[in-house]
């Protein structure tokens, strides 16, 4: 591992705004950020440029980001802690953990920005829009839960869209190319540095905003898992 790094992650541990693997914090963020203000996650959330950027602009809501990896997370914590941004924090942890540290209903939002788009068909559990995924945000956010994903994966936007159709979810927003639409509002302006990089080279930042308002019945997983072998043979 790089000095840098190892510098990185030993300074983390000393930000105030950082909880690596916490415990017992289920139902105790109102005592973290010493307000009742609606909470906001960021999940993959990368240098935290998203969770950072919202916390600018929407000073009356609390904002978390969520990803393994301190190294970059470190960007984000260090900038929020010198602006002064009490409404942001950061988890060092895994996804698949987050019902460890929100009671059911304390999330009212998540941010799905640039993740990993997991494009071969046999890792499609992987995809952060997976009903397996969506599953556990429900749980920590119950059926008034709001999911925006931010993408450049067409493949991932397209695989979104069907699950939100298999499972009737209520769809608020749909942008095949947010930056083609005539006005959006400045949460969808913020640029993450995958963003930047353009990684699938699609030219075009696809923007989906629905609820999480029906259950998730098993056999809509068995219809998804069908229309996935049937796309991926053909």
């Amino acid at each position: 591992m790089g000095q840098k790094k190892l510098q990185r992650f030993a300074e983390i541990k000393t930000f105030t705004n950082v909880l690596e693997y916490p415990e017992n914090m289920k139902g105790q963020w109102e005592i973290f950020f010493h307000n009742t203000n609606p909470i906001t996650l960021e999940l993959a959330c990368g240098k935290g440029e998203y969770a950072v950027g919202l916390g600018r602009l929407h000073k009356d809501r609390n904002f978390i980001g969520l990803d393994i990896k301190g190294n970059r997370m470190w960007v984000g914590a260090k900038a929020a802690l010198e602006e002064g941004l009490n409404n942001v924090a950061f988890i060092r942890t895994q996804i698949e953990k987050i019902t460890d540290y929100f009671a059911p209903g304390e999330v009212t939002e998540i941010w799905i920005t640039f993740p990993d788009p997991q494009l071969r068909v046999s890792k499609a559990k992987k995809r952060l829009t997976h009903p397996r995924f969506l599953r556990l945000y429900q749980s920590i956010m119950g059926n008034d839960g709001i999911v925006n994903l931010k993408t450049d994966s067409p493949d991932l936007y397209n695989f979104t869209k069907q699950v939100i159709s298999l499972f009737g979810l209520t769809l608020f927003a749909d942008f095949e190319d947010i930056y083609a639409a005539e006005a959006i509002n400045e949460d969808l302006k913020i640029k993450t540095h995958y963003e930047k990089l353009d990684i699938a080279q699609s030219n075009r930042i696809h923007y989906l905003r629905f609820s999480l308002d029906k259950p998730f019945h098993p056999e809509a997983d068995e219809q998804l898992k069908q229309l996935l072998m049937e796309e991926d043979a053909g």
